[in-house]
């Protein structure tokens, strides 16, 4: 639901591909996996009856908790990535993003050092990188992630381009 507070009226927002999903999860699956299989030892060795603490209820309870906030972050992962937009604008890029807290980050082309694009290796297997726009403030994290790679070298390129033309002016 756009905000009046934060949404400039009249801006068009680009989004980022629905891949970066696929992305998103496998990399919080892969991030929780160790910690999902610790706490669901305990359910393990209570069934096999090699340890009789803690009691069933809670050995069965740890996962299940667990997956209750698993199938949490599942439903909320694909509405986070929806949320993410930018917009070029004649004289600033914006980015948007969050759900519950909404930011929306203007970057002036002046300001802009230098545009960086990486993918890893889930994204590439899906064709996708993430364009970070570097500027003269180290606090900046303007990045854009999950976009096909046609478009991220498209965006380095037209940043970069627009970028010169407004340093150039100063």
């Amino acid at each position: 639901m756009p905000t009046a507070a934060i949404d400039p009226p009249g801006v068009a927002w680009l989004r980022v591909s629905p891949k970066y999903v696929t992305v998103r999860v496998v990399e919080w699956a892969v991030g929780n996996l160790i910690t999902v299989a610790v706490l669901s030892l305990p359910l393990a060795f209570v069934l096999l009856g090699w340890w009789r603490w803690p009691p069933l209820w809670f050995a069965i309870a740890v996962p299940a908790f667990i997956l209750v906030l698993a199938l949490w972050r599942l439903v909320l992962i694909p509405r986070q990535v929806r949320a993410i937009g930018y917009a070029e604008r004649d004289d600033d890029l914006l980015i948007r993003g969050g759900i519950f807290f909404q930011r929306v980050m203007v970057v002036p082309y002046g300001r802009m050092q230098y545009v960086d694009i990486s993918a890893g290796p889930v994204e590439r297997s899906l064709g996708l990188c993430t364009v970070k726009l570097h500027t003269a403030s180290a606090g900046t994290n303007a990045t854009i992630p999950g976009l096909p790679t046609a478009e991220g070298a498209r965006l380095r390129e037209q940043l970069s381009a627009r970028g010169e033309a407004r340093l150039a002016g100063l």
